[in-house]
């Protein structure tokens, strides 16, 4: 049955794709908008239909280039203009959100900073998922919504992996709340790999704190951008660790090149993404799954003044 609520839900270019399913899963047509793009780069943005006290959904990642950012700012900051109800940023996957704290002098801190630019722009909620640091929702002075990509991927893991022999795996230790939170609640063991780096992107060394021993491991991650650290650790736990098979599982498919030929030459059996971000590459070991419908009811239940905390399985 369709919803009767006043909402509308716009996308940006580049998260066109998502928000078309999120508004299949709503039963709902999608806004119509205008991105006009001129000659040096520099673009407009109109919205072709009355927003007047509507609240108005705005589908957009904002993953690199810049221009998915300032282009959802400016889609808010013509919502406001234009008397929306209330302007609502849904944003899957968080861009900066690796810059949330000072780890050495005279550095940004990104993520704070994109949560000021929104603010000033004039959302009034946003709905996100799986920040790479909890904390980043202190960084906004208004509610946030954050969900997780373990709603789809335990139902992924029950359906398709034998249960019975499968280990929980972290590439690295800033992970091992994660995976520990996925371990407890499928009752499985869990390894972690220690990783230290010579600098950015750019992995040293990898050590296995555990045993995969004859066992098939599930890697889980909420970033691949390079895979230099999740291929490294899947070769290592196939080569050292005797490890039966390992795939990987990460929210946000980043994968820079030339992440897609690393996982390709790699041990790794699959890698699972969600589509929070559009994965243009080619690989038989990439599999996608759709964040829409947990989208599409986070919105139904802020339209309706529901609980969205009943949404998740484990955090």
């Amino acid at each position: 049955m369709s919803i009767h609520t006043p909402f509308l839900v716009f996308a940006g270019t580049n998260s066109l794709y998502l928000a078309e399913k999120i508004c299949i899963s709503l039963q709902c047509p999608l806004g119509q908008m205008n991105i006009q793009r001129f000659a040096d780069g520099e673009f407009s943005v109109s919205y072709e239909e009355s927003i007047r006290g509507k609240d108005v959904f705005l589908v957009q990642s904002t993953f690199p280039n810049s221009d998915n950012l300032m282009e959802l700012l400016l889609m808010v900051d013509a919502a406001k203009r234009a008397s929306a109800h209330s302007i609502i940023a849904v944003i899957p996957y968080f861009g900066w959100a690796r810059q949330d704290r000072k780890d050495k002098p005279r550095v940004a801190i990104g993520a704070k900073l994109i949560a000021d630019l929104l603010g000033v722009a004039g959302i009034n909620r946003l709905i996100t998922m799986d920040l790479h640091a909890d904390q980043i929702q202190g960084f906004f002075d208004v509610p946030v919504d954050h969900l997780y990509a373990s709603t789809v991927f335990l139902e992924f893991i029950r359906s398709t992996f034998e249960i019975d022999n499968l280990v929980m795996a972290t590439p690295d230790v800033g992970g091992t709340k994660r995976v520990s939170s996925y371990a407890k609640h499928l009752e499985l063991p869990m390894v972690i790999c220690h990783k230290t780096r010579r600098r950015a992107n750019e992995v040293a060394d990898i050590r296995i704190i555990g045993d995969v021993r004859g066992k098939d491991v599930l890697l889980v991650d909420d970033i691949v951008d390079t895979a230099g650290t999740i291929t490294k650790a899947a070769d290592l736990m196939l080569n050292e660790g005797g490890a039966r098979s390992v795939r990987a599982m990460a929210s946000h498919a980043v994968m820079s090149d030339p992440a897609t030929t690393l996982v390709d030459r790699s041990g790794l059996s699959e890698i699972i993404f969600t589509d929070s971000i559009p994965y243009t590459k080619k690989s038989e070991k990439v599999t996608i799954l759709s964040i829409a419908p947990m989208f599409a009811e986070a919105i139904r239940r802020v339209c309706h003044d529901e609980s969205i905390s009943s949404l998740y399985t484990i955090k």
